[in-house]
């Protein structure tokens, strides 16, 4: 066996023993989340709010009503 081919053997079992070592014995339980204590849920009204919009403006839940109700879609970033 070559010298070169004896260092690459040599490298690849050492990362494979290491990540074997490193890995988790088995997946993680998933935790469930209980949503309906996290706010209100599909179809329920909305608590009166009063808030500003990104111009500054006071925006309430009247205000933004119109004939057929309104739909509140919150996005949360994921770039904090």
């Amino acid at each position: 066996m070559s010298r070169k081919l004896m260092v690459v053997v040599m490298a690849t079992l050492i990362v494979g023993v290491t990540w074997m070592a490193c890995a988790p014995a088995s997946p993680p339980e998933r935790t469930r989340i209980d949503v309906s204590a996290l706010g209100p849920q599909v179809g329920e009204q909305v608590p009166d709010f009063s808030l500003p919009d990104q111009n500054g403006e006071i925006r309430t839940r009247e205000s933004i009503m119109g004939p057929q109700g309104a739909m509140l879609v919150f996005v949360r970033s994921a770039n904090w």
